[in-house]
């Protein structure tokens, strides 16, 4: 799988802080199977027209804090399978950072983008630069670039991926 991590573009959709699992992908859709059915029910209390809306490549923008709550990963999956090309967040919960990774989901963190993008905003995210850049006005947010053997993982699509691809070659 190739991926292109140095130009993620899509419109951006601005969330607040402390948004949590259970705001991403509800505890009661946790026992349905398909990721593409689970989906459906994405940001079903913050943004309940999230699912119907979104689009291949569109960019999760929030505050601080991430992803708190639980540790389930459906919850980066469900990111993923709903076509998001990237979660930009202040911060991030330590657990869902590293599952979205692990996952395949591609995350970066950067300061105030939450406060300066606009909803609705197409913008454009360069994961090794670690930059988020703004059609509208030109504007680059800078953030934390990620490392290497992340944008390997990323590459990859996910850890399970990369093990399997690195552990074909031995």
């Amino acid at each position: 799988m190739t991926r292109n991590l140095t130009n993620i573009t899509g419109r951006a959709w601005v969330f607040g802080n402390d948004i949590n699992t259970d705001q991403i992908i509800q505890g009661q859709y946790l026992t349905i199977l398909d990721y593409a059915e689970m989906a459906k029910h994405t940001f079903e209390i913050p943004r309940p027209l999230f699912a119907s809306k979104v689009k291949k490549n569109d960019i999760v923008i929030a505050g601080r804090n991430f992803g708190g709550g639980s540790s389930r990963e459906e919850a980066p999956k469900v990111l993923l399978e709903s076509g998001i090309g990237c979660v930009i967040a202040e911060s991030f919960a330590r657990i869902f950072y590293r599952n979205g990774f692990n996952v395949g989901l591609p995350l970066l963190i950067a300061p105030n983008a939450a406060k300066l993008v606009k909803d609705g905003e197409t913008v454009t995210v360069n994961l090794v630069e670690g930059t988020l850049t703004l059609r509208s006005n030109k504007d680059i947010i800078h953030g934390k670039p990620v490392t290497e053997r992340i944008l390997n993982l990323l590459s990859a699509g996910g850890a399970v991926q990369w093990y399997r691809k690195t552990l074909g070659k031995r």
